[in-house]
């Protein structure tokens, strides 16, 4: 079935709305990396953060306030005039909220936790609702009143891409009739922290697929569509085609051979009733790890022998973890909208010093750009802890 992508709020170190985001996405704009302290103790670190004051929560729900919840409410706000428009159409019992995150509102808990530690009680503001995995869903159906399924995902790296495939299951099984799906992941000292233990964080602006990659970046995003099974008044961009695997290789570390990557790539195309040659552009994980791109650089090489235009935007980005795999969808959305009249591309920002071990990719420069008239089909790639792999394509409407 068909599903479409009719609205698209998002807010990101890129910009604080799709033109803002889309504007600096394609200039391959790396000005939202910044190195900041504070985070890991005795460590700079490039973070791509928002920068600036968020949206308050209302008054009434001030008990669910979280910066997670901030971002996810700059995104709403931004398409509230098409939610308004599917509430009055359908009913507010015919809209789903479902969302991916990996750490929800752990950062202000964990310093509440801090709090109670030091002064053996919990400041005013802290309520252990905060950090409930569920809480962006919560909050939005709160903040709408919806009364349709609600939930979030939570799987690492590949939370809001199954996000969006759980919402066209929604969608096909008649549960609703629109869904708001997407992910929102804040920066949180528990994550670089996490990382930084693993050994995964550079100090350099992150490298994708460089000979010189020695990890990765964070970031934060709050990504938010409305799916439904009817197109939208605009030029209609759908979600074709989703597959999904699970190689259970390691609890942190990919297969290395890429078999599970692969294996949801060719989910998602059998899924859309595609051929890997209709692929226009392929969104890689390209985390700039020494796993996960020499395995990603193998997946693609065999799934795609005559090459396929991809890159990395991670180093713009940062990876927003639980919001990455939505993210990366809504950059594929920005490549097809409208109002990309330049046909742009997100270009692949690393130094050029390709790893020789590795398959040659084709990466995308600032000229290339997509080609017009047949029907356009992108494809965007999450992968995560735990060998949970995920592939979207989001095409021009059949």
């Amino acid at each position: 079935m068909t599903v479409y992508l009719n609205a698209l709020g998002l807010i990101c170190a890129l910009g604080r709305d799709k033109q803002q985001v889309a504007r600096s996405l394609f200039a391959g704009d790396c000005s939202g990396m910044r190195d900041e302290t504070g985070w890991v103790p005795e460590r700079s670190l490039p973070v791509a953060a928002v920068k600036g004051p968020l949206a308050a929560l209302p008054a009434h729900l001030s008990r669910q306030h979280s910066r997670n919840n901030q971002l996810l409410l700059e995104a709403a706000l931004q398409i509230r005039d098409d939610i308004d428009q599917a509430i009055q159409a359908y009913g507010p019992g015919r809209i789903g909220v479902v969302l991916g995150t990996s750490t929800s509102g752990i950062d202000e808990a964990s310093r509440g936790i801090a709090h109670y530690l030091r002064d053996q009680h919990f400041p005013a503001h802290y309520d252990y609702r905060q950090q409930e995995l569920g809480a962006p869903a919560n909050f939005l159906a709160d903040w709408l009143q919806l009364s349709g399924p609600t939930y979030v995902i939570s799987t690492a790296c590949t939370s809001s891409a199954r996000a969006l495939m759980s919402a066209r299951r929604l969608l096909d099984l008649g549960l609703c009739d629109a869904v708001l799906c997407g992910g929102v992941d804040s920066l949180c000292q528990l994550t670089l922290n996490g990382f930084s233990a693993l050994e995964a964080v550079s100090d350099q602006r992150c490298n994708p697929f460089s000979v010189n990659r020695d990890g990765i970046n964070i970031g934060e995003a709050a990504v938010l569509f409305l799916m439904s099974r009817e197109p939208g008044t605009q030029q209609p961009i759908a979600l074709l085609g989703a597959g999904a695997s699970s190689d259970a290789h390691h609890i942190s570390a990919p297969e290395p051979s890429g078999r599970g990557a692969l294996q949801a790539m060719r989910k998602a195309l059998s899924n859309a009733g595609l051929a890997a040659q209709q692929i226009a552009y392929l969104n890689l994980h390209g985390t700039a790890t020494q796993h996960n791109d020499a395995m990603e650089s193998l997946a693609v090489a065999e799934l795609f022998p005559d090459g396929v235009p991809c890159s990395s935007t991670k180093p713009m980005s940062g990876h927003t973890l639980g919001a990455a795999g939505a993210l990366e969808a809504a950059f594929c959305w920005l490549s097809l909208a409208a109002d990309n009249r330049q046909q742009a591309l997100p270009p692949h920002v690393w130094d050029a010093q390709p790893d020789p071990q590795l398959p040659a990719l084709r990466w995308v420069g600032s000229a290339d750009r997509l080609a017009t008239g047949a029907p356009r089909c992108l494809m965007s790639n999450s992968f995560a802890f735990g060998g949970n792999n995920v592939s979207l394509i989001i095409g021009d409407a059949p």
